[in-house]
């Protein structure tokens, strides 16, 4: 949030590669000037290279103060606002509309409007293309500096994306008890020893792991960062039929118990009686939690917008995890290959005790026990029960796993 001195001190200075003035013409409450194809380029170019402001009801080449009329003042903020979210892919999350009440140099009061956009974690794409800012204008992005770019942001792999600095954030949003499972002591250099904090511009910020780790609401910053858990009674996806659902929140290790706990709830067991009673679960427990780690490790977390979703139905479970597979990997070569899309993640979740009940019946001592055997167990262990082999397959950009049910022990092909 800006003050009115600090609004008034962008004017002065003038446009930079931070600062834009627009002017606006507003009529009937709806905002004319500037276009919405123009606006949504110039606010993306921001996020795209270091952040900026943009301040309405200036003139941009002569810095005169024209103002906002105060009954136009919410058209244009909601004007804004809509940009940000609905033309520009993927949207804004991190900017701020506000207004301030400026004197101008003949002594006049006006009201101006302004957007703050901080530097964003993601590679946007406005109207007409990928827009960065060079000096005080917008430039649409060559070929090669798309390339440059998205190599920086980590969309190619060059940087792990989970090491990445988090915009807005700082060492606060780390929970001591939650980042005291992986450091000895209180204070940032353990804790950008640990890549939880790096450096960006001369300030500490959190990491993606960081935060997915060490705080208790990660999706406030990473958005759609949890497991969302849904249990059908028929075999297809069809919310007529939804009998139970949950969102799996919190720091990752509580995402994987919660999820893991969900299915439990529903792994329905068969049993009969011959010499002795035996019993059959629909699920092996140690194959879901193996699934439920490499889907919370290998996912792409710079996929803005998506989540991991897990479905279960009356003749299957789905896990869908976005992205595609990382480096040389396919499908069918998971079995025999190991590939970290998340190293940093990787080694914190390999340091987490797991104890009690679920430590037992995985047969570990750590969420992660990085010994490359996990897609083996999950097809050993479910093959054994339902006599069918899990498939792993590429489908609208995420993988997505299918386990198949176990057959009742008293006769039908599925409880």
């Amino acid at each position: 949030m800006l003050t009115a001195s600090q609004v008034m001190e962008m004017v002065h200075a003038g446009e930079d590669s931070g600062v834009e003035f627009k002017e606006a013409r507003i009529s009937n409450m709806k905002v004319m000037e500037p276009r919405r194809e123009s606006l949504s380029d110039e606010l993306a170019a921001f996020a795209n290279q270091s952040g900026g402001t943009v301040v309405f009801g200036v003139a941009d080449n002569t810095r005169q103060i024209i103002g906002i009329v105060p009954s136009n003042i919410d058209a244009l903020i909601s004007y804004i606002s809509e940009i940000c979210h609905d033309s520009i892919a993927p949207p804004l999350v991190d900017f701020y509309v506000g207004s301030a009440l400026v004197t101008d140099e003949s002594g006049d009061e006006r009201h101006l409007v302004y957007v703050q956009i901080e530097r964003s974690l993601w590679l946007h794409k406005s109207s007409n293309g990928y827009f960065y800012r060079h000096g005080n204008s917008k430039r649409e992005m060559s070929t090669e500096h798309l390339l440059r770019v998205g190599q920086s942001r980590s969309q190619v792999r060059i940087i792990s994306f989970d090491e990445q600095a988090v915009p807005n954030t700082s060492q606060d949003i780390l929970q001591k008890d939650l980042y005291l499972r992986f450091v000895a002591h209180d204070s940032q250099s353990p804790l950008s020893q640990r890549r939880l904090l790096v450096s960006h511009n001369g300030s500490l910020h959190a990491t993606v792991a960081g935060i997915l780790m060490c705080n208790p609401a990660p999706d406030r910053y990473i958005h759609n960062s949890y497991i969302q858990a849904v249990f059908y009674r028929g075999e297809v996806r069809d919310a007529n039929y939804q009998i139970d659902a949950k969102d799996c929140r919190g720091p990752l290790d509580e995402q994987i118990t919660g999820a893991y706990n969900f299915v439990g709830q529903y792994n329905r067991l068969s049993g009969r009686k011959d010499v002795g009673r035996e019993e059959r679960p629909q699920y092996s427990m140690r194959a879901v939690f193996e699934a439920l780690v490499n889907a919370v490790v290998h996912r792409d977390y710079s996929i803005h917008g998506s989540k991991i979703r897990l479905f279960m139905f009356a003749d299957r479970l789905e896990i869908h995890s976005p992205g595609v597979l990382a480096n040389t990997l396919t499908v069918e070569s998971l079995i025999d290959n190991q590939f970290t899309r998340n190293e940093l993640l990787s080694r914190l979740l390999s340091e987490l005790s797991l104890s009690g009940r679920i430590g037992q019946t995985v047969s570990r001592r750590y969420f992660l026990e990085r010994r490359g055997e996990g897609v083996g167990i999950i097809f050993r262990e479910s093959e054994s029960l339902s006599g069918i082999r899990p498939v792993y397959e590429m489908a609208d950009g995420e993988l997505k796993l299918t386990i198949y049910s176990a057959g009742s022990l008293q006769g039908s092909t599925r409880p």
